[in-house]
């Protein structure tokens, strides 16, 4: 529309019945102001303006698991060795636990061997 000559922007404003060009740069109602306030961000691992490195910019880098301060277990002496001469009782090794019932063995069905 921009570039239309005068005698056409008259003529298609007549046959409109109104002026097109006049509305056209304030379609938008809200429109915001030129200059406007900074921004308030929190303070975070990248607001340095030095030092200020790509790989270093990621917050989750800084994290790190918690620490323990105190806690609420004893911690038990180390035991004897099973093999001095004062122990009798011989301990075997435990196996390890499976999770859920323990297994049923299949049996092969004995009116059909076959399958």
């Amino acid at each position: 529309m921009a570039t239309a000559t005068s005698v056409i922007r008259r003529l298609r404003n007549f046959l409109a019945g109104r002026d097109l060009q006049a509305k056209l740069a304030l379609r938008y109602e809200e429109i915001a102001k030129r200059t406007q306030p900074p921004p308030r961000l929190p303070v975070g691992p990248s607001h340095k303006l030095a030092n200020n490195y790509y790989c270093t910019r990621d917050g989750r880098r800084e994290s790190s698991p918690p620490i323990v301060v105190a806690s609420a277990q004893k911690i038990l002496p180390a035991r004897a060795e099973a093999g001095s001469s004062g122990s009798a009782v011989t301990t075997a090794e435990k196996k390890p636990v499976t999770p859920g019932p323990p297994v049923k063995k299949w049996e092969i069905s004995k009116d059909q061997p076959y399958l």
